[in-house]
């Protein structure tokens, strides 16, 4: 007589391995995206830092710090022209808000918006 039976069949391995191949390779096709959105934060938060101290900042100068700072991190979207200067009060804001798509496989993709504000005082 058989006894009591262990272990997990062909078929068993097939539905745990799909979802997590499927999450795996969801994540490869965002990890650039998230990287390129890293880079855009990173240069936003310098150049609010770099130009903080500056009374006399204006939206030029902050356009052209800006434009350098993505060209150093070889960021090509967004470009500087998306990213939006405006001003409240006596603080300058500089705000990038933009989507990007990471298509995963035929006609599928994974649209994500990103939202980065930060202040030049």
């Amino acid at each position: 007589m058989y006894r009591k039976q262990r272990g997990i069949t062909m078929i068993g391995w097939l539905f745990l391995l799909i979802p997590l191949a499927l999450v795996a390779y969801a994540g490869i096709r965002l990890a650039p995206v998230y990287l390129n959105y890293m880079k855009v934060s990173k240069s936003i938060d310098q150049v609010a830092q770099e130009l903080g101290d500056d009374s006399s900042v204006g939206v030029t100068q902050i356009r052209t710090a800006l434009e350098k700072r993505l060209d150093i991190e070889s960021v090509s979207y967004p470009a500087v022209k998306d990213i939006g200067i405006r001003r409240e009060g006596q603080t300058w804001i500089i705000e990038a808000k933009y989507e990007d798509i990471a298509p995963l496989f035929a006609n599928l993709s994974l649209l994500l918006q990103f939202d980065k504000s930060k202040s030049v005082e």
